[in-house]
């Protein structure tokens, strides 16, 4: 039995249910309750409305099945039990009368068989019905519409059938017991079956051996393959509330029900940025399916790359991207696509780098039609959008700058991939290096050199330092603190392999890259025109007019690019896309005719694309004629903003006084260097001031604050890729602002110790708030050198563990300024208790500690109490979301009791009783400094209340106690809130 109040308690499952599925699953639905007569004619035309989000009408469907009653609900649930066996190995019922005297009557109770042996000749039954005169052409037309599937076909004959007089319902009835049944399923078809099979041994083939960065190696990815943090993204809680920590989802849940944005959309989006690990994950993601160990859902997967898509210039349709840019069926092409389009439900189609698509995303040039071609970017807009393959899955990914608010409105879900955690970046080098102490010693060289360990969190760094572990292991010629550094160790790495044993000194000394200098400045020039363009792979036509030879292609930078499609010569693309940027900014270094003028370009913080590398390129890159400069010039303002800062940033570290001597023995003279370097080194420090400077003014009473702008982020990368302390000093002098605000801004462990770089030179203290990015405990270690000028530290939502804050804590016991920690949604648990207790009692000058949402017990709590009963300065103690209990309630309860410099506590879901309400009761007595006590979302009940009124009777201090969320009935409610208005329920 299900009655109407069971079946309206379960309405948000059903509404899942049934939208988990697809357009089809639903209108198998809507089969079988019309057949059962559960809905009417006119129910059934009012939930079949073309063009309505699938989520409307199942919402609809369900206020019309309750009014029908309990036993409309219970025949809905047997429909849907139903529709998702209708596609079993069983025949439906097909016993009616081919004569009936009520044709439209029989045509609609036997209507899902009938439309089962339909579908697969509806088209057949099309031409006949028309021949004989029940159809016009008209009508025909419409039924053939490319929108629909087989089934949606039939499905709409049959309703033309139920409205005309004319003996269209006699002839169907007749003519479709005649047809043949297919006892098998469709995709058990031999066209079906077979591309199946092809499609999944093509895809095996292409994932089972990492081959993201230099494929030069046979790594298998099942062995080599290491999860990354890959978070959910969810709208921002609304201002004041608390907020949760971010969902963290493995692989195999892409596909589940938790952190949806649009119920109705198709698409997940995977952002991270450049060398985060997308490409792999979708590899990995692809392996699974074709090996069969996950993504079974799907029987076809269709991947494809974003940065090879543009270039296809013809007029695509998706037949023909399926096919001819994927796989193609070796029989019953037609057979095969109709099914794709029948089952779109079963269908995966993936695109890699859509960062690196030229086009921007657009939802302006609707195209419905699946066998009609259009442009590659118009076809790629309308499958994300859904107007193409509508419930097809398909995942995106892309660096987050890329992603507009426009195509936000299209996404299923979307998540962060924030690269390896600190065990990830341990278990990556364990899979890497097998043989004995390899591993053991890399793990403890990243240990001990914490800006490389900051770097590491990205894969592709990781990879870096495991291809280079001779290098960082064996030579000692010191770790690297810069990426430019890494990406100098690498660039030293190939081309040693490249070269003759004992040809060259070790180490990347001026004559092995002198010995190499016209490969790299091919590579760069190629790199240059690329990023212009908006071109990341190659030709052999675009390599011939940059002169690329094999001697340059040896050295390994250049790959072939990963194709599904068999035949023909793959295009070479760089290694990675930052590669590419790398070989671009080498290429302006070892250029001799750059001008230093034009670096003030490269380094402004106006708007990327009118200040950026637009005009600093054309002179060096393109031939000496004035129409090409020209043409060149146009090209480069289309850059992506995104490459060329990474491009600055390689540049500013190349130009490193660190690197002079490397450069010493290129075609630059000293001179030139200098100049360029002295230009830089004005440019980025001048660029920062006046971003400072753009600060408005302090509101009257308050501290002037400043949130970053976007470009902020990079000045300081390149600043810190230079290394130069009087630059960094000279940045920040006369910076006066008192609140410094990078929310959200990405900021991972190197952001961190390029800011701690810069911000340990202000002559000012300054609140530095950096919640909601992925700073992690390598990322404290990082921000350590600046925390003598921080007054206070905001930390929320930052995936820091008790390790990270012991040695933060260790250091702010000898930093006077600073006087508040927050600390909300990380990972602390009751071992950072006596670090946290000994800041309490050693730093007098303390004023608020905020640990919300961690994991915090009574243990901890009774730690934190000893703390805090040796401290006389602690306004702000937050400790909700933890489980301190009733035990720890007492403890800090004692504490408080004596505390006179205490003004606010929350101990909000922390599951806290009576017992432990009545403790805190007697500290309120005694207390004459706390204001607001927060106590909601515990399990206090009536009783528990009576005593915090009795304390309340003696204390006129306290303004506000939060109860809200405890056990008390609506009556109870009432009746507090009369007692004492200072009870907030």
């Amino acid at each position: 039995m299900c009655t109407q109040e069971a079946f309206q308690a379960q309405r948000s499952q059903l509404v899942g249910l049934i939208v988990s599925g697809s357009l089809e699953g639903f209108e198998s639905i809507l089969d079988w309750l019309l057949s059962w007569e559960v809905l009417s004619w006119e129910d059934y035309e009012g939930l079949s409305l073309l063009g309505q989000p699938l989520s409307h009408l199942a919402r609809r469907l369900l206020d019309t099945v309750w009014n029908k009653g309990t036993w409309g609900c219970e025949q809905l649930i047997a429909a849907v039990r139903e529709a998702q066996t209708d596609y079993q190995a069983r025949e439906l019922s097909s016993c009616w009368d081919p004569h009936s005297p009520h044709p439209a009557r029989d045509l609609q109770s036997h209507r899902p068989a009938i439309v089962r042996r339909l579908h697969s000749h509806v088209e057949g039954v099309l031409d006949l019905a028309w021949e004989h005169g029940f159809i016009s052409q008209y009508e025909c037309d419409e039924i053939r519409l490319p929108i629909f599937t087989s089934s949606q076909r039939a499905r709409r004959l049959l309703d033309l059938a139920t409205v005309k007089a004319n003996g269209l319902a006699a002839f169907l009835l007749r003519h479709v017991q005649k047809l043949p049944v297919s006892l098998a399923l469709p995709f058990e078809d031999a066209a079906c079956k077979k591309y199946m099979s092809k499609l999944r041994t093509t895809i095996s083939s292409q994932s089972r051996f990492l081959s993201t960065y230099d494929r030069a190696e046979n790594l298998c990815l099942e062995e080599i393959y290491t999860e990354n943090v890959l978070e959910v993204r969810t709208e921002r809680g609304l201002a004041g509330l608390p907020q949760k920590s971010p969902v963290t989802l493995g692989l195999e849940e892409l596909f589940g029900t938790r952190g949806h944005l649009n119920e109705d959309a198709d698409t997940v989006l995977v952002v991270g940025e450049a060398g985060s690990g997308k490409s792999t994950l979708l590899q990995q993601m692809h392996l699974l399916w074709a090996s069969g160990r996950d993504f079974q859902e799907f029987l076809f997967v269709f991947p494809f790359s974003c940065r090879q898509l543009q270039c296809v210039a013809k007029p695509l349709s998706v037949q023909t991207l399926l096919f001819e840019h994927c796989c193609w069926p070796d029989l019953g092409q037609q057979e095969v696509f109709q099914f794709l389009l029948d089952h779109p439900n079963r269908v995966l189609l993936t695109f890699d780098g859509f960062d690196e698509f030229k086009f921007r995303f657009s939802d302006c040039e609707r195209h419905c039609s699946p066998t009609d071609p259009t442009s590659v970017q118009n076809l790629l807009f309308n499958l994300l959008q859904g107007n193409l393959l509508k419930n097809a899955r398909k995942v995106l990914t892309s660096r987050p700058d890329a992603v507009s608010a426009l195509l936000r409105k299209y996404l299923r879900l979307e998540l962060h991939l924030k690269g390896f955690s600190e065990e990830g970046i341990e278990l990556y080098l364990r899979k890497c290096h097998r043989e004995p102490g390899v591993a053991d010693r890399l793990v403890r060289l990243l240990k001990a050199t914490s800006p490389l360990h900051g770097l590491c969190h990205l894969p592709v760094v990781s990879w870096m330092v495991s291809k280079c572990h001779q290098e960082l292991l064996l030579h000692g010629g010191g770790s690297p603190k810069t990426t430019t550094d890494l990406y100098l160790l690498i660039l030293q790495h190939f081309l040693l392999h490249a070269s003759p044993p004992d040809s060259v000194p070790c180490g990347l000394a001026p004559g092995l890259l002198q010995g190499r200098l016209p490969s790299l400045l091919h590579l760069g020039r190629l790199a240059v025109w690329g990023l212009g363009t908006c071109c990341y792979v190659f030709s052999d036509k675009q390599l011939q007019a940059a002169h690329i030879d094999s001697e340059d292609i040896s050295l390994g930078f250049l790959v072939h690019a990963k194709s599904v499609v068999q035949g023909g010569t793959a295009p070479l693309e760089f290694l990675h896309i930052t590669f590419q940027c790398f070989f671009a900014a080498l290429y302006l270094v070892l250029s001799a005719d750059l001008s230093p003028s034009l670096l003030r370009q490269l380094f402004s913080c106006h708007g990327p694309r009118s200040s950026l590398l637009a005009r600093l390129l054309p002179p060096m890159c393109v031939p000496r004629s004035e129409h090409q400069e020209g043409s060149m010039a146009a090209l480069l303002q289309e850059a992506e903003p995104h490459n060329l800062q990474i491009t600055a940033a390689f540049l500013a570290g190349l130009l490193s006084r660190e690197h002079q001597g490397l450069l010493a023995g290129s075609q630059v003279s000293k001179k030139a260097l200098l100049q360029r370097q002295a230009c830089a080194r004005s440019c980025l420090s001048c660029s920062l001031r006046k971003h400072f400077h753009s600060i408005p003014p302090a509101v009257p009473g308050e501290a002037k604050s400043m949130h970053a702008m976007p470009g902020f982020i990079w000045l300081i990368r390149s600043l810190y890729e230079m290394q130069e302390e009087r630059l960094a000093r000279e940045a920040v002098r006369g910076l006066k602002v008192g609140h410094l605000k990078l929310t959200f801004c990405g900021l991972g462990p190197a952001e961190c110790a390029a800011l701690a770089f810069v911000l340990r030179h202000l002559q000012r203290p300054v609140a530095l708030q950096l919640d909601h990015n992925s700073v992690g405990d390598v990322g404290v270690e990082q921000l350590l050198p600046c925390l003598n000028v921080c007054k206070a530290l905001y930390l929320r939502d930052n995936n820091i563990s008790d390790r990270g804050i012991c040695k933060l804590v260790e250091r702010a016991l000898h930093c006077e300024q600073l006087q508040k920690l927050a600390l909300f949604n990380n990972k602390l648990t009751d071992g950072c208790a006596p670090s946290m207790a000994r800041l309490l009692s050693c730093k007098r000058n303390f004023l608020a500690l905020r640990l919300g949402n961690n994991h915090i017990t009574a243990t901890g709590a009774q730690v934190l109490a000893e703390g805090l009963r040796a401290n006389a300065s602690l306004q702000f103690l937050g400790l909700w979301g933890n489980k301190v209990g009733d035990e720890g309630a007492q403890a800090l309860a004692e504490a408080l009791g004596d505390h006179q410099s205490l003004r606010w506590l929350s101990l909000e879901e922390n599951c806290l009783q009576d017992e432990g309400v009545c403790s805190l009761a007697e500290g309120l007595e005694r207390n004459s400094s706390l204001k607001v006590l927060k106590l909601s979302d515990n399990r206090i009940t009536y009783f528990g209340a009576e005593a915090l009124l009795r304390a309340l009777e003696r204390n006129d201090t306290i303004l506000e106690v939060w109860l809200r969320g405890n056990s008390f009935s609506a009556e109870e409610v009432e009746r507090l809130g009369q007692r004492d208005t200072r009870f907030l329920l």
